[in-house]
Order: C-alpha cells, then sequence, then structure tokens
C-alpha cells in the first residue's frame, strides 16, 4: 500500500473524502479537510513548543476530538506518540512520563472529577525532560495554571511557525519511525513499553479496516479508549483509511451510547463482550437498524451472545478477534462466519502474521511484519518475547482448526493445577457464560490442602446459587475444572481495555 505513513494517511483521506464528515463529537463537527487543517495547526504548535523529531508527545485524555487532533498533530510534526491510560493514578501516570522521556503532556484538565495535571505535580517526581505542558479544559471553563497552556493558547502558538515547516517535517517521517509506545496493560506485573512503526500502525489497520468491510458509508462509535490500541489503531486510523465518520464516546454509558446510535445513524460499533451485554440489558433501546458491523474479543464470547447481538441489536455481522498490544490485531473472522464459528473461535491470521501452536500445553506464537519492534529500553524482555526465529511469544494457549482458525484456551499465567491436571480457566468461563442469569464470570485458582489448587468462580449474575453454579458445571465439564467456590459480585474488576484483573481477584483470596 502506498501511504504507510501517518501524516500521509491524513494527506490523503482529505484529497479522497474531502468535506465529507470525518469526526463527530457533540457539536463539533469536521470534514476530512477541516481535520487536515486543525492536524496541521496542532502540528506547527508542537514545533513551537520545541517539539523535534523523534521527540515523544504523552496524551492523558479521554475519547475527544482533543485526543484525535493532537495524536495525529504530534505524528504529523515527526514526534512519536505515547498514550496514558485515564484511570492511571498520578503516580502510575508519572512512571510513563519518566520512562518516556516525554517533552510534551497534554492532559485533561478535569475529568472524572479530578485536576489530572495537579495530581502529577503533587507526587514531586522531577520531570527534567517535561518542556511543555498543555491542560485541556473538557467540563470546567479555563483557568490558568502557571508553567502550562490551555488549550486555545497552544493553538495560538502555532502562529510562531510557518506553514511550510510543519509540511517539511510530514514528508521527512519515515515509515519504519517509532509512531507510538503502548504500554501494555500491566495486568501482571509492571507495564512495558511497546514500540510500533508508522507502517506497522498503519497495516494493521488497514487489514482491520478490510476484514470488516470498512467504507465511507460507515459511522463508528468509539468506545475502546484511544489509549488502547483497539481505539487508536481500530478506530482512528481505520477511519482515516476508509473515510469513515468518528464518533467518539468519552466515558460508556449504555443510555448515551444508545442515543448516539440512533442519533448519528452509527453502524460499526466494537466494544468488549460487556459493552454488548450492557446494551441488551437496557430496556429501552430506540431505533437500531442503522448497526451493521460488531466485532469483539475474549477468550470467551458465547454463542448466545453471538446470536443475541444479531437478533436484538440488529448486527448484521459480528466478528471476533484476538490481538495484543505487541501485535495488535492477528486473528480475525470474515463476514458470512457462522455465530458458532465466531463464538467458538477468534478467526483466522490476518496483517501478513504467520500463527502456529508452540510445543505443550501450547502456546500462542506468531511472527511476521507487523510483530513490535521492542520493548522501550528493554532489550532483555524483547528477546525474552521475540525468539531468534522471530517468533513472539504471547503468553496465551490455543489451538489451531484446519482451516487456520484460532481457539484461545487461556493464559500460561492462568493455568493452575487441580491434583495435577491443568486447568485453563477460560474453559470454565466459556461454560459458565452459556448458563441463564450469568452476565460475567471469571475464574482462578486458590490453593487446596488435598488437591493443590481449585477453581473459584467469581459471577455477575442475578437469580443464581451458589449450588446452581457448581450443579451446570458437573453437568459439562471433567471434575478436576469443576470450581469448588463460587462468589457474587455486583461487577469484575477490569482494566480500561476490557481485561478482567484477576490479580485482584487472586489477592483477595491469598
Amino acid at each position: 500500500m502506498g501511504q504507510t505513513t501517518i501524516p500521509a494517511v491524513v494527506r490523503d483521506a482529505a484529497a479522497k473524502f474531502g468535506s465529507a464528515e470525518a469526526l463527530v463529537d457533540g457539536p463539533l463537527r469536521l470534514g476530512y479537510d477541516q481535520l487536515l487543517e486543525r492536524v496541521r495547526t496542532v502540528a506547527r504548535a508542537f514545533a513551537a513548543c520545541g517539539v523535534q523529531a523523534g521527540d515523544r508527545v504523552a496524551i492523558a485524555l479521554p475519547n475527544t476530538h482533543h485526543w484525535v487532533v493532537t495524536a495525529l498533530g504530534a505524528l504529523y510534526a515527526g514526534a512519536a506518540l505515547i498514550p496514558v491510560n485515564t484511570r492511571f493514578t498520578a503516580t502510575e501516570t508519572v512512571d510513563l512520563l519518566v520512562r518516556g522521556r516525554a517533552k510534551a503532556l497534554v492532559v485533561a484538565a478535569d475529568f472524572l472529577g479530578a485536576d489530572r495535571h495537579a495530581a502529577i505535580r503533587e507526587t514531586g517526581v522531577e520531570l527534567p525532560d517535561l518542556a511543555t505542558v498543555v491542560r485541556v479544559p473538557l467540563q470546567e471553563p479555563h483557568r490558568p495554571v502557571e508553567g502550562t497552556l490551555g488549550w486555545d493558547e497552544f493553538l495560538a502558538m502555532a502562529e510562531r511557525v510557518p506553514p511550510a515547516e510543519a509540511e517539511a517535517r510530514a514528508d521527512a517521517v519515515d515509515p519504519d519511525d517509532v509512531s507510538d509506545i503502548l504500554f501494555t496493560s500491566g495486568t501482571s506485573g509492571r507495564s512495558k513499553g511497546v514500540l510500533s512503526a508508522h507502517r506497522q500502525t498503519v497495516e494493521v489497520a488497514a487489514a482491520w479496516a478490510d476484514c470488516g468491510q470498512v467504507t465511507a458509508d460507515d459511522r463508528y462509535l468509539v468506545i475502546n479508549p484511544f489509549f488502547h490500541s483497539f481505539g487508536y489503531k481500530a478506530g482512528i486510523v481505520v477511519g482515516l483509511l476508509t473515510g469513515a465518520t468518528i464518533v467518539p464516546q468519552a466515558v460508556f454509558d449504555v443510555r448515551k451510547a444508545l442515543e448516539v446510535i440512533e442519533r448519528e445513524r452509527i453502524s460499526v460499533l466494537p466494544g468488549a463482550p460487556t459493552v454488548f451485554q450492557s446494551l441488551l440489558h437496557e430496556p429501552r433501546k430506540g431505533d437500531l437498524s442503522s448497526l451493521r458491523l460488531a466485532v469483539t474479543g475474549a477468550a470467551s464470547v458465547p454463542a448466545s451472545l453471538v446470536r443475541r447481538m444479531g437478533a436484538e441489536l440488529g448486527f448484521e455481522t459480528v466478528l471476533t478477534a484476538y490481538g495484543l498490544t505487541e501485535a495488535v490485531m492477528v486473528t480475525m473472522c470474515r463476514p458470512g462466519d457462522p455465530p458458532e464459528l465466531v463464538a467458538s473461535t477468534s478467526g483466522r491470521a490476518t496483517a501478513g502474521f504467520e500463527v502456529a501452536i508452540h510445543g505443550s500445553p501450547g502456546e500462542i506464537v506468531l511472527r511476521g511484519p507487523n510483530v513490535m519492534l521492542g520493548y522501550l529500553d528493554d532489550p532483555e524482555a524483547t528477546a525474552k518475547a521475540i525468539d531468534e526465529d522471530g517468533w513472539l511469544h504471547t503468553g496465551d494457549v490455543g489451538e489451531l482448526d484446519a482451516a487456520g482458525n484460532l481457539t484461545i484456551t487461556g493464559r500460561l499465567k492462568d493455568m493452575y493445577i487441580c491434583g495435577g491436571f491443568n486447568v485453563y480457566p477460560a474453559e470454565v468461563e466459556s461454560t459458565l457464560t452459556e448458563l441463564a442469569g450469568v452476565r460475567d464470570v471469571a475464574v482462578v485458582g486458590v490453593p487446596d490442602e488435598r488437591m493443590g489448587e481449585v477453581g473459584k468462580a467469581f459471577v455477575v449474575g442475578s437469580g443464581l446459587t451458589e449450588e446452581a453454579v457448581l450443579a451446570f458445571c458437573r453437568e459439562r465439564l471433567a471434575n478436576y475444572k469443576n470450581p469448588k467456590f463460587v462468589e457474587f459480585l455486583d461487577e469484575l474488576p477490569r482494566n480500561a481495555s476490557g481485561k478482567v484483573l484477576k490479580r485482584l481477584l487472586t489477592e483477595e483470596n491469598a
């Protein structure tokens, strides 16, 4: 493909799609031509603040138009992005700023009731590399803070840099330059910074768009956080490549999401399975006839959920996919795949990936042009993850069928041993999602004197008893796989990208 840098993709989108809507955020509506102009302004503003090609720009914002133009503007100026999880504490955020040597930070002044920048300052950690802080007021009027720029003040800085400089910066970006450093979710231990190149970000997004058959007629509600590859690469970049309209949602609210689907005639809605469970549980749904494509992914997506998404939410196509920060999207189902295949597998390899199952118990390994460049400043962890033959070891356990469809059976680190037998919680969870009344479930191994470890199921649902849950498992699973305990919760602890934080569940039972 021709346009393998993100600045080239932004220009190409403006040339191809012109005044067609690129971005709708509340009252703000930008065409692709207007988006390019905003991106150029932001690129010039970063240049005016001293951001050089190869510098890093951190973004700590929810899904708003500010995130989109900040990210694309920084990339246009030749910088690399460090997206920051909006749920991170100030300490976690500072850790990323220090490790990433961020030169600039664009941060929400007020989000979820907190002043993010004030909290960062209160940590007292020195940030010698951080020369520019832009505070974006999302709910309240702008209040000047010494040593920082407001959003409008930042944009006004663009006047100090001639447009030709921004264009020269964009021209100089190479497909192999680092486009972003996404930190892994840190569900087990300290997060690692994953380095991706422009060509990889573009090619993965192009493959995703191709699998989903996304076109300029689509309107895409992006609930997945922009700080995660699902929201940024399979969201913003997919929009630029296809001409689809991007409609971001800052915080998932089921009623507001339904209103936006109806008002904006949303056709594409990816998300974690819990997003669709929430939509199905909401009694007043409104007109959802515009919905066309859903893309979801997790170790277990029940077939009943896939069928209900079609029957009750009106999706013509529901696809499951498998990805990880180190490779973004590895496999994906295709339109026309039957619901049972979509529910039981994560589809076939895409984006130039080769997928294999390595050794016993069967670790998923993959290689290809879109495997990460490596971990930030961590050659040891990089060498551990990518072997000398170029295979990325995922830590996930799975199986491939004859057609190349991948089924994820669990995580190596989640596996527990009950009476000498390996148990993969994903299999038990998949079984329990078929029990009526179960909305969400996670299974972990807990210590047991006689068996070594036994299963404990954490269930979110209604009208259930521990005995009913255990009896359901006994009918369907070998005895060593059956959980011994059940605990009912209002919700499972998850990170912002939807992964269950199992270490929080196991810590409670330590």
